[in-house]
């Protein structure tokens, strides 16, 4: 099932070229193109403060938008590029890529764990350590899932999840392909752990060899 994707606001900007796009900075906006889709370049401008925010809480460049535009249909736009100040690292121009609902396209998509409470592991007092909570896939820009589901109902202390043992969605195949990596594992707990690493050291010390002075008084 198709998440929501979240809508992106823009205006048309007037005019195209190096002055109006300085204006449209005057002017406090972020000036942008769109392009693709089969469509004429459109030359835009984003608030500069509303895209700031959206970029500072990550993930912007790979997530699908929804353009907004005054007077004009909504489209399916992904980020292709943001210049940005080379002093002050804030942006000052975007491309937009338009996408057909049979476009294929990378994108992250959140990780939800199902049965937690069950997982036989973490019963044991196991400790469930997630390393992705998002996983990037390649999926249909007509097609994007809500999330990934990993079931926990049967991993045990020691088990880890890789992106293999995972179910995806009808379409859906990683965008890493190179390594099996892991979503998320159990391991012992620290008690545990800490016991295991006492019995170590008085296994070694029982080890080491006395010395010629320790032979002799014996």
């Amino acid at each position: 099932m198709a998440g929501k994707i979240p809508d992106l606001n823009a205006t048309v900007r007037a005019g195209t070229g190096k002055g109006a796009a300085r204006q449209a900075r005057r002017d406090g906006d972020v000036p942008g193109i769109v392009y693709g889709g089969g469509a004429d370049p459109q030359a835009i401008s984003i608030p500069f403060n509303y895209l700031l925010t959206k970029l500072r809480k990550g993930g912007f460049m790979s997530t699908l938008h929804n353009l907004k535009i005054e007077g004009q249909e909504d489209v399916r736009v992904i980020c292709r590029g943001v210049q940005r100040d080379v002093v002050k690292d804030l942006p000052t121009h975007i491309d937009l890529m338009r996408l057909k609902r049979t476009s294929r396209v990378k994108i992250f998509i959140p990780v939800e764990f199902l049965n937690a409470d069950k997982c036989p592991g973490v019963k044991k007092g196991g400790v469930l350590t997630v390393v992705r909570n998002e996983v990037e896939l390649d999926v249909l820009a007509g097609d994007i899932p809500e999330s990934i589901q990993v079931d926990l109902s049967a991993v045990e202390i020691g088990d880890t999840v890789s992106i293999s043992s995972v179910t995806l969605p009808e379409g859906a195949t990683p965008a890493i392909t190179d390594r099996d990596f892991v979503i998320a594992n159990v391991s012992a707990p620290r008690a545990l752990l800490a016991e295991d690493d006492d019995d170590g050291e008085e296994v070694a010390a029982d080890e080491v060899p006395t010395t010629d002075d320790e032979a002799a008084e014996d």
